[in-house]
């Protein structure tokens, strides 16, 4: 009597591998997109040192907001570059001998050994783990994993195991190897081991901005043919730095925000910007502009815009974007710059015929 052990799903490949046993069952994933599914009742969460049961979605790199992280409205940054995107996936350490050996004796032996590879069944983790029977990979070439012998018990250092934030992100098959030993104090040296960078990449998805509310004058509604003031005061947007850790490895980063611009685009081409690119530079006090002041109405304003018709009941989306500096630095020595992100705000604004102004 034999029941599967394994159903893959693998890239190179439309048909699906099954290897036979009397105990358990291991399943992994299709091709990106499949719908084949793991049992209803894979577990989803775990107790200290069984957090194999949690998804391979799951990461434990810890997020600190060390500096520009509080109060008002937030949001996350987007990207300049439309060809940046943060890692897909890398290795991190899960269990300890001791933790293993815990988790297969005190539970159903249900979980994940990858991100697109659960099994299903103690005997499963047994074979492999403890009674040192080999066990495919699921990378390129589909190489084999040495077994293990009573879960490296009396050995210092951890089983590693693949993460994907998105495990339906393509690149998420990259992590190919089925949960593997490695000794303290050392990084794994594999193809998508964790660095001082993927932490910072990370990082800098965490990272959330002010929103960006910025002063008009005249307020509400503008004049066709006086220009609009527009400014930010010092202190509104300051820099955000996150700090990103992955336990039992001594890898950190910190990912620093600094805004170094603000865009506009009036919402109508029947408009100009101040300056003409509509970027605002910031000034030496971390200002955008000058605030208008009263016998202003006659003069160009360093940050602004004119409108050259009325809104006719319905007001012109003026579209307010802060850009963001990136750059990073790491736990061993390195840094360097990320894409410039962008964090963008929509506001109505309605343009009046009357061409006088309050001076």
């Amino acid at each position: 009597m034999t029941s599967i052990r394994h159903t893959r799903r693998c890239v190179t490949a439309l048909t699906a591998a099954a290897v036979l046993w009397s105990t358990g069952s291991a399943y992994a994933d299709d091709v990106p997109g499949g719908t084949t599914k793991p049992p209803a009742d894979k577990p989803h969460g775990g107790a200290h040192n069984q957090n194999i049961y949690a998804s391979a979605t799951h990461s434990q790199i810890k997020i600190t907001y060390t500096k520009g992280n509080t109060g008002g409205k937030k949001g996350n940054l987007g990207t300049v570059d439309p060809n940046w995107k943060p890692p897909a996936c890398w290795y991190e350490p899960v269990f300890t001998p001791e933790g293993l050996k815990n988790f297969v004796d005190e539970s159903d032996g249900n979980g994940d050994v990858g991100i697109h590879q659960s099994w299903f069944g103690k005997k499963l983790w047994t074979d492999h783990y403890k009674d040192e029977k080999p066990e495919d990979n699921m990378d390129e070439r589909w190489t084999s994993a040495e077994g293990y012998k009573n879960y490296n018990i009396g050995k210092d250092g951890y089983f590693w195991r693949s993460v994907a934030p998105d495990d339906t992100d393509p690149d998420s098959w990259n992590c190919g190897l089925i949960m593997f030993w490695q000794d303290a104090g050392q990084i794994p040296k594999v193809p998508h081991a964790p660095t001082a960078k993927t932490l910072a990449e990370y990082a800098y998805d965490k990272i959330k901005v002010p929103d960006t509310e910025i002063e008009l004058k005249p307020e509400g509604k503008s004049t066709v043919n006086l220009p609009t003031w527009v400014w930010l005061d010092k202190g509104t947007f300051q820099e955000v730095k996150v700090r990103a850790e992955l336990p039992n490895t001594g890898l950190w980063a910190e990912t620093t925000a600094k805004p170094i611009a603000l865009h506009l685009e009036p919402g109508t081409d029947d408009a100009e910007t101040y300056p003409a690119s509509g970027d605002c530079k910031f000034n030496a006090d971390d200002s955008i502009g000058t605030p208008y002041k009263t016998g202003d109405a006659d003069k160009t304003p360093p940050c602004g815009i004119e409108y050259l018709r009325a809104t006719n009941g319905k007001p012109y989306q003026l579209k307010a974007s802060v850009t963001w500096q990136i750059t990073w630095q790491g736990s061993d020595g390195t840094g360097g710059d990320l894409p410039n992100g962008t964090f963008e705000t929509t506001q109505d604004m309605n343009v009046q015929e009357i061409q006088s102004i309050n001076r």
